[in-house]
């Protein structure tokens, strides 16, 4: 890594961590800020409730929503060696958004007794939904010795699922409709501290099985013949890949609903940033981007001076589609 610029993530996320407990609908001084996280409360009694179960828990859940999919979105993109890859690649958020729109549309689909879902309803089914369309994806990774099929199959799953749900939105109440569309926008600021550590030890154990798989991801970079002449196991060397991927991806989805273009364009900026081809760099570095990139977005959706927060896929979408862009035009012949 040249000239030391991989310090700059870990700053920029230090700093954004910063600014973004700073900002807010209520004002409240940095130094206080600084005291109630260390314990020394002053000013104002409604400031420590704000900190402790808003402000913190949405800055740790940019944090670990953006490592995780950033890191998924990383391992997509090596496994399948495509640029435009991403954590949804598979279906699995299809799969997710499907179960969550049952819950959401219940009466048109005959779930009459889930018309009041809560967060763990919602959590659950979107659980269900991801882990249904892996191990559909399972079942055809033992069958597919070629990744692009595979990745032809997950983009097929995902546009089926897509169509279920344009079909429970069409017979579904106005008001169904406009709560599962809002679902789909994403969300940072819901979480609780409960909640929030269950979010932690699923992706941390994403997480794990990903830096395990380093050597694999290395050798997956070079082609399948060149992962057999070294000694790794394709078949379940994927399968581990797939693992990890989707338990990171279906577990910010099920807290957070929905999030597009991080997982895509985090791993292409990081390797802008950072010359190297090692996932043993890459994994901490892309986790490490991933989690600034969703506190600078998240910091640019809460509007000056107004409670109002914009979607935050709206946000990862504006910053995520340059990228995207940027990374055809590089990939592609261009005429001269």
């Amino acid at each position: 890594m040249n000239n030391n610029r991989w310090l700059l993530l870990p700053f920029l996320l230090i700093l954004l961590f910063g600014l973004n407990l700073s900002l807010g609908s209520v004002h409240i001084p940095f130094r206080e800020i600084i005291s109630i996280l260390t314990g020394h409360e002053g000013g104002e009694p409604v400031w420590s409730d704000i900190v402790w179960n808003f402000r913190l828990t949405k800055a740790l859940t940019c944090m670990l929503a953006g490592g995780a999919l950033a890191l998924a979105g990383l391992q997509m993109q090596t496994l399948f060696r495509n640029a435009l890859a991403g954590p949804d690649v598979l279906g699995l958020t299809s799969g997710a958004s499907l179960a969550v729109s049952l819950i959401f549309m219940s009466p048109a689909a005959g779930l009459q007794f889930l018309t009041t879902p809560n967060p763990w309803t919602i959590a659950i089914a979107a659980t269900f939904g991801c882990t249904g369309v892996f191990l559909i994806m399972l079942a055809i990774a033992r069958k597919l010795l070629d990744n692009v099929s595979l990745l032809i199959v997950g983009l097929m799953i995902g546009a089926g699922t897509s169509s279920v749900v344009s079909v429970l939105q069409y017979i579904s109440r106005a008001e169904e409709m406009q709560t599962y569309l809002i679902w789909t926008f994403g969300s940072l600021g819901g979480l609780n501290w409960t909640e929030l550590t269950v979010l932690a030890v699923v992706l941390f154990c994403g997480a794990a099985i990903a830096i395990g798989s380093s050597k694999s991801l290395n050798a997956w970079l070079l082609g399948d013949n060149y992962a057999v002449s070294i000694g790794i196991d394709i078949k379940r060397s994927r399968f581990w890949i797939i693992l990890s991927a989707s338990i990171l991806t279906g577990g910010v989805t099920a807290f957070c609903g929905p999030i597009a273009f991080v997982g895509l364009a985090v791993p292409h900026l990081v390797k802008l940033l950072i010359s190297t081809s090692n996932h043993k760099i890459l994994i901490p570095m892309v986790m490490t981007g991933g989690a600034a990139l969703m506190l600078f977005c998240d910091i640019l959706s809460q509007l000056p001076g107004n409670t109002q927060v914009l979607p935050i896929n709206a946000i990862t979408a504006l910053i995520g589609a340059p990228v995207v862009i940027g990374v055809i035009m590089r990939h592609s012949r261009l005429r001269p």
